[in-house]
């Protein structure tokens, strides 16, 4: 059996080829994580994918962030599936189940650990060879991590906590008969040799994300800069329950990194993390483990996917479980029912007890909330729309007009909306508007306007309007004959009419390419960086703080190590504002 983990950013990696990416890999299982689609945005392509059987957790408070997946192929089809880590997400039977000691969390705390679409649960059957007879369980969970954001100190606890119930919900699955596999973007680099420059993080051994993973990791750890024989490393002693598999088989590799920022392009020079994990528990790893590595050559996200093998041979179960996306009703090929469209206004204390019933934070219980109120204001679905028309009866000035209807304000005509706007023109300049057509174009405009507002009659409206509108047609053809094009520039003070065989300019003080010049100077030339003698690129700083929206100039060569020649030098250089 092969399983792959990969955090994606973002389902569109995928694009129109989903499927040929998930054959790719040629495994049984393939978790994804930091998906950034929710279920109303979820399309049946990514959801229904010939071959596979899919599992998805949404966030429910934020739309295109987070989010996990879970792809398996029909002959590892999983007999028990579920959302979320605390149970609080599951409103169906066949769910996992252990759910360990909670007593610690407050309520409030296990609904947002779980809110944010961060983990989905599958469980599988599986024989340690063909001839084998006993069937033993698999548990694989497939989480997204939080990232302890150093600008919310409230994050760095959230990340704490996830890691807690995490850790207590994989023990308490965890048995003789039943393993567990824990993989995904845990967001921390566990040693110094799974980070690029250790010496660059202030108390790197003291950050508390490592700390749990000490004590969620058995086996030694190496804690230094990884070469073998280094007289700086020393070994400690993990006492937890799970092995880091890629370490297991490759203790010493270096520069084995899963993650590298895109905005300073440090994949090119491999100056990475390494937080993406497979870890299995003990029994699992000296039973079953084969081999595990990482796949820096797989591109399209700022991750890499990873990969473990084991020798067991998997049981499909005969039928998916209900979180399987194939029994969402969107999915089912089935036409949907009224009710799930429309309440009644007098259920809706029904329908909110029904909700209390229903567990926190599940996607049916925010699709009913949108039905009791799906207009602005609270109103049902079956209410009226209040009119916003008068009532009140209009009467014909000038003309009286029989069977006048004492009825809503006549709707007007479409020349309402179409009124020509005046052009400036100067006074030297005569185009034959009075003396050519012996109408002046406000005066039939005051009278369209006078006419549409008055005018109660649909006889009387359509014969009116239709003389004005063929003398306006006649004025508009005189007048585009006569001129071309008129166009105003307050900068400059110019205005420049062209017509059919004359061409007038009038400019005022001041040049236009001058002016533009003087505004429009463009970007100031890069620097040459020292090291490498090359032009820089410009930035901006995005950071709140003092200095956010300045602009400065750094190296254009991307990030790496300052004993790499080939990565980014330390010139920094800040724009000066008055250039």
């Amino acid at each position: 059996m092969k399983i792959v983990t990969w955090n994606i950013n973002g389902i569109r990696t995928f694009k129109n080829e989903i499927k040929s990416t998930l054959d790719s890999f040629d495994a049984d299982i393939i978790c994804v994580q930091e998906t950034k689609v929710t279920r109303d945005l979820l399309d049946e392509r990514t959801a229904i994918v010939e071959g596979y059987n899919s599992y998805f957790s949404f966030s429910r408070g934020r739309t295109g962030y987070s989010g996990v997946a879970t792809f398996c192929k029909d002959s590892a089809t999983p007999f028990a599936a579920e959302e979320g880590l605390t149970g609080r997400l599951v409103n169906h039977g066949e769910a996992v189940g252990c759910y360990g000691d909670q007593g610690d969390f407050s309520i409030d705390e296990i609904q947002s650990l779980d809110n944010e679409g961060r983990a989905v649960i599958t469980q599988h059957k599986f024989k340690h060879s063909v001839e084998a007879e006993g069937l033993e369980t698999l548990t694989v969970i497939n989480v997204y991590c939080p990232r302890a954001d150093p600008e919310k100190p409230e994050r760095k606890q959230f990340k704490l906590q996830f890691y807690k119930l995490l850790q207590s919900r994989a023990e308490a699955i965890l048995g003789p008969q039943s393993h567990v596999i824990v993989l995904g973007d845990i967001n921390t680099s566990h040693q110094p040799i799974d980070h690029c420059d250790p010496d660059d993080v202030e108390n790197f051994e003291e950050n508390p994300g490592r700390k749990w993973l000490d004590s969620f990791l058995f086996g030694p750890a190496e804690k230094g800069n990884g070469d073998e024989g280094s007289e700086s490393s020393h070994t400690c002693l993990c006492s937890g329950n799970f092995i880091d598999t890629f370490r297991h088989f490759h203790p010493s590799r270096i520069n084995a990194f899963t993650c590298w920022s895109t905005r300073t392009g440090a994949r090119q020079t491999n100056y990475g993390t390494r937080i993406d994990y497979i870890f299995a528990n003990r029994l699992l790893v000296e039973k079953n483990l084969l081999n595990a590595d990482i796949m820096p050559e797989v591109e399209g996200s700022d991750h890499c996917p990873i990969w473990a093998k084991l020798s067991c041979v998997m049981v499909p179960s005969p039928r998916c479980p209900p979180l399987c996306t194939c029994f969402m009703p969107e999915f089912m090929g089935k036409q949907q029912k009224l009710f799930r469209f429309l309440v009644k206004v007098s259920d809706q204390h029904t329908v909110s007890r029904d909700i209390e019933n229903l567990l926190p934070g599940s996607q049916e219980a925010g699709e009913i909330c949108e039905n009791l109120s799906p207009l602005p204001g609270g109103g049902a679905s079956g209410s009226k729309r209040p009119s916003d028309r008068s009532t009140e009866s209009s009467e014909f000035k000038g003309k009286k007009i029989k069977h006048a209807k004492k009825a809503t304000k006549p709707q007007g005509s479409l020349l309402t909306f179409f009124k020509p706007k005046p052009t400036q023109v100067s006074s030297s300049q005569n185009l034959g508007s009075a003396e050519n057509t012996g109408l002046n174009s406000d005066t039939v405009m005051s009278k369209i306007q006078k006419d549409a507002d008055d005018v109660n009659s649909s006889s009387a409206t359509h014969s009116m309007l239709t003389e004005c509108q063929a003398e306006v047609k006649e004025r508009s053809e005189i007048c585009l004959f006569g001129v071309k094009m008129a166009k105003e520039d307050d900068e400059c003070g110019q205005i420049q009419i062209q017509s059919n065989d004359t061409s007038i300019q009038e400019t005022k003080k001041g040049s236009r390419p001058d002016f533009w010049k003087s505004v429009l100077h463009g970007p100031p030339q890069p620097p040459m960086c020292n090291s490498h003698n090359e032009p820089c690129v410009l930035r901006t700083v995005k950071k709140p703080g003092t200095n956010l929206g300045r602009q400065f100039f750094v190296c254009a060569r991307p990030q790496g190590h300052t004993s790499n020649p080939q990565a980014r030098c330390n010139f920094f250089a800040w724009v000066d504002k008055r250039k």
